[in-house]
């Protein structure tokens, strides 16, 4: 017989709510209840990769569990773990397995850009009420035709409104430094141009996730000084190992642990969730199956608390 409590729906989105304030009148997260000395944010899987997969959302909450995580980044986007349009249904019952489980929901990613993105207010009431205050921005694309400072300028007053949403519902959205991909450039990638882009917005509002795998590809060691320059508007820390050449790697084949970033972070108090992404090839060549994911899912997370500890 399971020893979790049995909630009914309206009592489980009545307690999220009393959660959700208590957040919000202390804080984006506050400050850990364990001694002082102890550096151990709460570590969130970004869950796409559960979805490639195909599990349901009944046995990602399993896998999350079983895996020994903190609880999920979800990502709630167009074909992927929630369908915006179903937001208001599968994201409460989602973070209800969760919580059945031991585990939360953490975070948010979806493909919001401005207050009229499609769901955008649905998708960030349905996780303030569930406790979520982070989520994270759509990709800035930069067009071939345009420049870092012309697309700066054109986004600038899209981010000015969707502030005014976030401040209005306790909310802080976080944009992603991610290196250019394919054919594809990203806005941000180069941390020069994030801190133009999110400079003049209050750090509440508006944040940085920020990425030091994609910072390792696009500017190596020089990442530091770009991390210090956007430290007072860093919201959470991405996790993925990296070499700079080879891009994505197994966590401890890459550069990730040769660095001093959680050194750099416990110094600074970071309380946020880690969002750990799992993006090189888990399956080693093989097929890609629930068994395969739960194993480099936990051999992951065992590399990224041995690099904790270490801070």
């Amino acid at each position: 017989m399971s020893n979790h409590p049995v909630y009914t729906r309206r009592q489980f989105l009545q307690a999220s709510a009393t959660a959700a304030s208590a957040l919000m009148a202390a804080g984006v997260f506050a400050p850990s209840l364990r001694a002082a000395d102890t550096f151990a944010p709460p570590v969130a899987l970004f869950d796409k990769v559960l979805h490639q997969i195909k599990l349901s959302l009944e046995n990602s909450a399993e896998l999350v569990e079983e895996a020994g995580l903190d609880g999920v980044d979800c990502a709630v986007r167009a074909n992927d773990q929630i369908e915006p349009v179903r937001v208001k249904d599968d994201l409460p019952r989602y973070a209800e397995l969760l919580q059945k489980r031991g585990r939360k929901l953490l975070l948010l990613t979806t493909a919001i850009l401005n207050p009229t993105s499609p769901h955008a207010r649905d998708i960030l009431e349905t996780a303030r009420t569930l406790g979520v205050k982070i989520y994270r921005v759509g990709f800035l694309r930069l067009p071939k035709d345009s420049t870092p400072a012309k697309q700066i300028a054109e986004l600038k007053p899209q981010l000015r409104d969707l502030v005014a949403l976030n401040k209005e519902l306790g909310m802080c959205a976080i944009v992603q430094n991610h290196s250019p991909a394919g054919n594809s450039a990203y806005l941000g990638g180069n941390l020069d141009d994030m801190y133009e882009l999110v400079k003049d917005f209050p750090p509440a509002q508006l944040g940085v996730a920020f990425d030091l795998g994609h910072a390792l590809v696009v500017h190596g060691d020089d990442w530091k000084k770009h991390f210090e320059r956007l430290k007072p508007h860093l919201g959470v820390a991405y996790i993925k190992d990296a070499d700079r050449k080879r891009r994505f790697v197994a966590f401890g084949e890459g550069e990730f642990g040769q660095t001093d970033y959680f050194t750099r972070l416990k110094q600074m108090n970071y309380s946020a969730p880690f969002s750990m992404h799992i993006e090189y090839d888990w399956a080693k060549g093989g097929e890609q199956n629930r068994a395969a994911l739960a194993g480099a899912v936990r051999e992951s997370l065992a590399m990224l608390r041995k690099w904790v500890a270490a801070a």
